[in-house]
């Protein structure tokens, strides 16, 4: 095949995807480059290596192993010849790169399968070949090709030079392997980067060096939307290690470039110290003088309407339906702003050499997927006027990300400091900033009401959604609800309305968007049905799912109720529900289905003298169909276990005057090791292809914790986060 050719295989999934496998070069090339590289994906090497590229941004949810582990089952590698290799930022090649959605695993099973077998049935040719025998009578194991019959066996790296020869096989010669032929997928395999992060090798954004490098540091207003007036940069530009400090008047995009004034240094201590005698005059008449105190007062207010402004999704004869209902109940949930406070503060390093520009960032978004609303590349080439060919990006390990570097400001930021530098430029944020200049996870409000008929049926049910715009028509990002979310569809009479306050606070996605406090007010709602109706919750969940089924048809990535049954009945089996604790101690069952996943979760709670919190474990019940690492998965379960269960129990942003008043982990705490419990994770071995899992165990966490807490004490937990309640965690 030609140069930059290539083969295009359709995948058995959504309506049939084309796939383009690019080739990097001819087969007369390949073969005398001593490799094998039937497409973007893979390398084989004449002494046996294989190298195989994980296409996707790693930012701790283990992508970069589980993706070359698609790979390498299909391939049939021997996991110890394989050495993963960091892709390139290049759609052309790999298609979309981008850390959101728990996507990379589901959007990508196909492609890196194909990818797989592409390699394998090549070799398979190539040995079939090399021994005069039919290719249907060889088998591939441990990075060998094997003929049973006459017992030989040829290791990859010696049917290179044949295999980069042949022609590209058929789509019709691809075959496949079933579930019961995998040896890799479904096993525990360690990081590949362990070893690295263990070691303190170079890996992540912040580990960033250049020759001549220069350390930058980026002042903002604390309101989001004021501007510099004046500012003291004569005396900045005086002190020591000081080589640059101006004022970038930004382009007003809060995902882009704010106002804001750049100090850049010889080192990052002598940029911040530079920092810290800044004195600003900031022009604050367009700023944000948001005040949660306010918000909360006009949110109230608005809950007493049970119908709001926008009707997203109702019954007819809705109100009827709860006059004739024989119970009747009514709560208001609500839940604060909280920031994604990644282990590693937002960080970028750009060089400007000529017309064009490198950037080393720790991105969830290092291409141009999402356009204006998270890409940086609409800045770099609108505003900065770099031509596209002219822009490389390197991905860089990032240390957390939870949603919060799908938003690449501080990429803009870094870009538009060494635009003005003649210097590769690193900029750095504290944590200071990284919390008052986060786009935090939208608070919200949700005015429930639900109808009992005379058997404890749920058959009435309504929720108004209180949320934020910050254009006057859409929600903030993470604060929206659809009119199809859990359980309306599942109740004969349902209603999901919407208010929207205006709000000027940068919001954005954080892990298990919508669903991660969504799930709290609605699953504990669901719980003070049940203890209305007077049924176990456990059978009240099971008989709400009713019968098994999609609940949106011949969509497998729909909820399915027979799947969420299954989910709830095996965490109460580890969990021993139904046994009876000692005084102050109980169980809280929430379930939740997001990112196509099902997650049951029950927690074990015991509350000392009314006050005293200990969350004594955790038991997860998961299915989220076929297991790539289960090692991987485990962590995933566990990590989103414990981003939740601090949210619930401490976590809050106020805002008054347009600023947040939480600034580091002194006064923004997040969950020590000292009260993090155990946690049991129970997978659901299925057929059914994999879905994401970054994210689908954050939103049971917290109701399973408030219903345990009212089994415990009688006391219902309406809001976030518990500490607010006057509890303290043990």
């Amino acid at each position: 095949m030609s140069r930059r050719k290539f083969l295009n295989l359709s995948a058995a999934s959504a309506g049939g995807l084309l796939l383009g496998f690019y080739l990097d070069s001819s087969s007369e090339d390949l073969a005398a480059a001593h490799h094998f590289q039937p497409n973007a994906f893979i390398n084989i090497r004449r002494d046996g290596a294989i190298w195989i590229y994980s296409k996707n941004p790693e930012v701790g949810q283990g992508v970069k192993t589980s993706l070359p582990m698609i790979v390498a089952e299909e391939l049939d590698a021997a996991w110890h010849d394989v050495t993963v290799l960091q892709a390139p930022v290049d759609a052309e090649k790999y298609g979309p790169q981008f850390a959101g959605r728990s996507s990379a695993i589901p959007d990508n099973w196909d492609m890196l399968r194909r990818a797989g077998a592409i390699a394998r049935t090549m070799l398979v040719t190539a040995a079939a070949q090399e021994w005069g025998v039919a290719a249907a009578d060889c088998s591939t194991a441990n990075s060998e090709v094997q003929h049973e019959a006459s017992g030989r066996r040829i290791g990859y790296g010696e049917l290179v030079d044949i295999a980069a020869a042949l022609p590209l096989p058929d789509a019709a010669a691809i075959r496949l392997k079933g579930r019961n032929q995998y040896k890799l997928l479904g096993t525990r395999i360690p990081s590949v980067d362990n070893e690295k992060i263990v070691t303190g090798t170079p890996l992540f954004g912040i580990d960033t060096r250049l020759p001549g490098m220069l350390y930058a540091v980026y002042e903002k207003c604390a309101a989001v939307g004021g501007r510099v007036a004046a500012a003291n940069l004569e005396t900045i530009r005086a002190m020591p290690g000081v080589k640059h400090a101006f004022v970038l008047p930004g382009n007003g995009k809060v995902n882009q470039l704010m106002p804001g004034i750049a100090i850049v240094a010889d080192s990052t201590w002598a940029a911040l110290r530079a920092k810290s005698s800044l004195k600003v005059d900031w022009d604050e008449s367009a700023a944000s003088n948001d005040s949660w105190a306010e918000l909360s007062t006009k949110a109230r207010n608005l809950a007493r309407n049970p119908r709001g402004e926008r009707l997203l999704h109702t019954s007819p004869g809705i109100e009827r339906a709860f006059e004739s209902t024989a119970k009747n109940l009514s709560a208001c949930y609500e839940y604060p702003f909280v920031a994604h406070v990644t282990m590693e503060p937002q960080n970028c390093t750009a060089w400007k050499t000529g017309d064009s520009i490198e950037i080393w960032a720790p991105t969830q978004i290092p291409g141009s997927w999402g356009g204006e609303r998270f890409s940086a590349f609409p800045f770099l080439i609108e505003d900065l006027g770099f031509a596209r060919e002219n822009i490389t990006v390197h991905m860089r390990r990032a240390g957390g990300a939870f949603g919060r570097r799908l938003y690449n400001d501080f990429v803009c930021e870094a870009a538009a400091i060494a635009s003005r530098v003649d210097a590769p430029v690193q900029l750095v944020w504290t944590r200071e900033d990284d919390i008052a200049h986060d786009h935090c996870r939208a608070g919200g409000f949700h005015a429930l009401r639900g109808g009992l008929d005379e058997n404890g049926t749920l058959v009435a049910f309504t929720d108004h959604f209180i949320s934020f715009t910050a254009d006057g028509t859409n929600p903030v990002d993470g604060g929206a609800i659809t009119g199809d979310e859990f359980p309306a569809t599942l109740i004969a009479k349902s209603e999901i309305s919407q208010s929207l306050l205006p709000l000027q606070t940068p919001c954005g996605l954080w892990r298990a968007p919508g669903s991660n406090v969504i799930a709290f007010a609605v699953q504990s709602f669901l719980h003070e049905l049940s203890v209305e109706a007077g049924i176990d919750h456990l059978d009240f969940l099971i008989d709400l799912l009713g019968p098994a089924r999609w609940l949106k048809p011949g969509d497998a990535r729909s909820l399915h109720t027979g799947r969420a049954a299954h989910v709830i009945r095996l965490a109460a089996e580890k969990a021993r529900w139904g046994v009876k604790r000692e005084e102050g101690r109980a169980l809280g069952l929430a379930f939740w289905f997001s990112h196509s996943a099902h997650v049951a979760e029950i927690v074990d709670v015991s509350v000392r003298n009314e006050r005293y919190v200990t969350v004594n474990g955790v038991y997860a019940a998961v299915d989220i169909g076929q297991i790539i690492n289960r090692s991987g998965a485990e962590s995933q379960v566990e990590g989103a276990i414990v981003d939740g269960l601090s949210a619930f129990l401490m976590q809050q942003l106020t805002i008054e005057d347009g600023r947040i008043q939480q600034s580091n982990f002194d006064n923004y705490k997040i969950l020590r090791m000292s009260a993090a419990p155990p946690v049991e994770v129970h997978f659901i071995e299925s057929d059914f292809p994999p879905t994401g899992l970054g994210e689908p165990a954050v939103p049971p966490i917290a109701p399973a914790v408030a219903n345990a807490i009212f089994s415990a004490t009688g006391r219902r937990i309406r809001s976030m986060p518990l500490a607010a309640h006057g509890f303290r965690v043990q």
